[in-house]
């Protein structure tokens, strides 16, 4: 196929592409812009979304008056089936029965209706001829069929709202995206849906497959793609992010660490191998860590009790994690002060950490500890960092010696760490952070 002038690229339902599909049609034009749609990302799109290689929007507003799923995950039960498709059918509404095997459709549309012998059941799958599928899909629309048994191919692009119901047979079988796009079939009104997953025992699942039905069920809320996406994820791994394969390690080390060393290895090799081509963004970039962690046996969090809403709390989180400069902070401090009332001193802690971790990565230390009033500052761990040889270094060395006597110096192997105590607080450690950070930057 040959494009004049091929402008942009919309790709819809992207987590039905695989990744050969994705990067053939973007070879037809090398510079064409692409908007991809989705409600679960892949792992490997959302890694790069999430990495900042591509922009990532989130569309949260449902639509008016849609009301979220609610979903139970269920060992199969023909009571439990009879009684979900009998509830749904006497309100007026209609149930989609998933079972994804070909072979046993019609047996299992006999089954339901031997079950619900008053109601009438149909079936369809996608080896059905073209005509006859529609001719069943468009009954079903019309309200000849109660029942619709058939494999997964309504997972995408059926929307009847008349449907509020729907069951999925042998759902460990199915992956985190299919199970939310399925349920996403129902619900597409102003009623209340349901969505009945049916699997064996918990118990006797494997790890993964019970964390994807776990997950479900935990995120049942409208516009929850994104967290379920991420649970995938985590689950499955991101893969190889420039080729095709998907498995990856990521579930064993955990999503953040995962994060921390991919961003430390392509930080390292534009300080390296690719000097020359970053030789501008070195020049610019005189940070020699990029994060700081602080671990400390103090409260330091916004407790149940002054925040609620558990997506409220992790909202604010987020908003803390992102604000750039004191300014910033200091608007966010009044601005939690007027919403939610006086601040307690756990999150008050919680400000002056933010404001220390930011101090503690321009000063270059990776990691802090204040446990028992003794504050560890954790230099970088690579003895042959340039760090060492900085004026920020040296600086901190005459501080030591100069300026204070609450804190020293000590050599472990090959590695530097500052040890400071008495720091009964965050508030203590902010000060002594803020005048170590004021004599290094003096001129």
């Amino acid at each position: 196929m040959k494009f004049k002038d091929l402008g942009v690229l919309i790709v819809d339902e992207e987590q039905k592409f695989g990744v050969a599909h994705k990067e053939k049609i973007k070879t037809i034009r090398t510079t064409v812009d692409c908007l991809t749609l989705t409600a679960t990302p892949i792992p490997r799109t959302l890694q790069f979304s999430l990495m900042g290689a591509r922009d990532l929007s989130i569309i949260n507003t449902p639509p008016p008056n849609r009301q979220p799923i609610q979903t139970e995950v269920q060992v199969y039960n023909e009571d439990i089936i009879r009684d979900s498709i009998y509830f749904e059918t006497e309100r007026g509404g209609q149930v989609f029965f998933i079972h994804n095997r070909v072979a046993g459709l019609a047996e299992m549309a006999a089954l339901i209706q031997g079950l619900c012998p008053d109601l009438s059941v149909s079936y369809a799958h996608g080896q059905m001829e073209g005509h006859q599928l529609e001719g069943k899909i468009l009954d079903f629309i019309d309200r000849k069929y109660d029942v619709l048994v058939c494999t997964n191919i309504v997972e995408s692009g059926v929307d009847i709202p008349n449907v509020n119901t729907i069951i999925v047979n042998n759902a460990h079988h199915f992956g985190l995206s299919d199970l939310h796009q399925l349920r996403g079939r129902v619900g597409r009104s102003n009623k209340k849906a349901f969505c009945y997953l049916l699997a064996p025992p918990m118990s006797t699942l494997p790890s993964d497959s019970r964390k994807r039905l776990q997950t479900l069920e935990q995120h049942s809320e409208l516009g929850s793609g994104f967290q379920i996406a991420m649970r995938d994820l985590d689950i499955r791994g991101a893969g190889n992010l420039l080729g095709g394969e998907q498995s990856g390690f990521m579930a064993e080390i955990g999503f953040e660490m995962y994060q921390k060393i991919l961003d430390e290895s392509i930080r390292e090799l534009k300080r390296t191998e690719f000097k020359d081509l970053f030789k501008e963004e070195i020049s610019k970039q005189d940070d020699y860590v990029h994060d700081c962690t602080i671990d400390t046996d103090l409260e330091i969090l916004i407790p149940d009790a002054y925040v609620e809403n558990i997506t409220e709390r992790l909202s604010l989180y987020q908003r803390l994690d992102n604000c750039e400069n004191d300014e910033e902070l200091n608007e966010m401090h009044k601005e939690l002060q007027d919403r939610f009332g006086p601040m307690p001193p756990q999150v008050d802690d919680l400000f002056e950490t933010v404001k220390c971790r930011k101090l503690a990565i321009r000063l270059g230390f990776e990691k802090m500890t204040l446990k028992s009033e003794t504050l560890r500052c954790h230099f970088i761990n690579r003895p042959d960092s340039p760090y060492f040889e900085s004026d920020i270094f040296q600086k901190i060395i005459d501080y030591l010696q100069t300026q204070t006597n609450k804190a020293r110096l000590k050599q472990t192997g090959k590695l530097f760490l500052l040890i400071a105590e008495p720091i009964p607080s965050m508030k203590e450690l902010h000060e002594f952070l803020k005048d170590l950070y004021e004599f290094v930057t003096a001129k």
